[in-house]
């Protein structure tokens, strides 16, 4: 009797222990990653290299024009789209040629590569970082730049570096809608940089406002839904305005620019909305952190490909042999061991399926360690295909850009901005 509930327990254990054990997730490349890889080793360098599928682009630019977005002009945010040739596709597909910076040597660079656009600053500079740029670049007879002011003491600042050198600088407002990142904070705060724009002849001119509001959607519903953060910033944004047009009414009259939202943000703003154009850049190429409901109709359009430097059947981990043994027998998705060239991007895998990141083993920005099963099929010099969370770093990290037309199965190499 005993032996037989022994027996009884130990099948239970060993059921149990099968219906916990992963199921085996790899499969090898989708038809779309097995041509990518094909062309990448005809037409790669055989180093890391980040893509963006310029049909895709194309796509997503046509979805976001036909959403409309509200009526309102389209800033489009350097920073997440680091290339010339990136923002030129895009920006040739919009009625506005209108950049959004955040880096003062981008800033050189676009002055270059659109002297046809207007630049709007997405955080303050140092002033030195401002008299740095008008030494590299004369100004312009008409301003092209809008610098943005947070406080009084930066437009003290901006004050008296226009009047060395002998110019006129224009200046938006960056406004606190919430996410409490600076800015001014409450609409009494604008009089007294007000006085600053006073007589006509100042040498700083208002241009508008920002306000960022990223804050919308990130909070947990239970504490704030993301309607109501929405609605809290508009109304505040609404106040500044407000408060802008009774302490100065000829400004009702002027066209300021009102920006504000980013890409998660910029569809929800409605007829009702206080900005007069909305700022976005990642949503044209959809890095993971923004699969998000206001984006479904968006595709991915950024990958990272890395060649398969060694390949082998097992698991080898530093220190007891066993280890690796019993973990590859427990997980059949840590039956076969890659490393790739690099590693440490903001990016997790997408193709084929199942690679899964050594953490145990560590990551590594030199060569990174993947395990997967058998049904991965990967080889030496086959390329692994990460998609990045983000494209405003990851894209820097490279030193070009490839451009990917599946159509035509050609690779074109795109420069990335310092």
């Amino acid at each position: 009797m005993q032996r037989r509930t022994f027996l009884q327990g130990l099948g239970l254990v060993v059921l149990g222990g099968g219906l916990l054990r992963p199921s085996d997730t790899g499969k090898p490349y989708t038809p779309y990653f097995r041509q990518l890889n094909t062309a990448l080793q005809q037409q790669g360098d055989g180093i890391p290299c980040c893509i963006v599928d310029a049909e895709a682009l194309q796509r997503n630019i046509q979805r976001i024009k036909a959403s409309g977005v509200t009526g309102r002009p389209l800033r489009v945010v350097a920073k997440s789209l680091a290339s010339p040739e990136l923002l030129r596709t895009i920006m040739q597909s919009l009625p506005e040629q209108r950049l959004m910076v955040f880096h003062e040597p981008q800033l050189q660079q676009l002055v270059h590569y659109f002297p046809h656009s207007t630049l709007l600053l997405g955080k303050p500079m140092p002033v030195e970082a401002v008299a740095r740029f008008y030494q590299q670049v004369p100004p312009a007879p008409t301003p092209q730049i809008t610098w943005l002011i947070d406080t009084q003491e930066r437009a003290l600042q901006y004050q008296q570096l226009a009047e060395q050198l002998g110019i006129s600088l224009l200046i938006s407002l960056e406004i606190d809608v919430g996410l409490h990142r600076g800015g001014l904070q409450t609409p009494d705060q604008l009089e007294p940089l007000l006085q600053l724009l006073q007589p006509a002849t100042a040498p700083l001119k208002l241009d508008g406002m920002m306000g960022y509001d990223a804050q919308v959607g990130k909070l947990p519903a239970w504490i704030e839904s993301s309607s109501t953060s929405l609605h809290k910033a508009q109304k505040t944004y609404a106040a500044f305005q407000e408060r802008l047009y009774t302490l100065a009414p000829h400004y009702r009259h002027l066209p300021l620019v009102m920006n504000g939202a980013g890409s998660p943000t910029f569809r929800l703003h409605g007829p009702d909305s206080p900005l007069n154009e909305v700022a976005a850049g990642s949503a044209f190429v959809k890095a993971s952190d923004f699969d998000l409901a206001s984006l479904t109709d968006l595709e991915p359009a950024c990958w990272i490909a890395s060649p398969v430097l060694k390949s082998w059947h097992g698991l080898q981990l530093p220190g007891p042999q066993a280890l690796g043994r019993l973990w590859r027998f427990w997980d059949r998705n840590r039956s076969h061991t890659y490393f790739i060239y690099g590693g440490g991007w903001r990016a997790r895998p997408e193709s084929p399926q199942g690679l899964t990141l050594n953490h145990l083993y560590g990551i590594s920005t030199n060569q990174c360690m993947y395990n997967a099963s058998e049904r991965t099929a990967l080889k030496v010099d086959d390329y692994v295909f990460l998609r990045p969370t983000q494209s405003e770093q990851v894209l820097q990290e490279f030193n070009q850009l490839l451009a990917w037309y599946p159509s035509t199965r050609q690779l074109l190499r795109w420069s990335v901005l310092a």
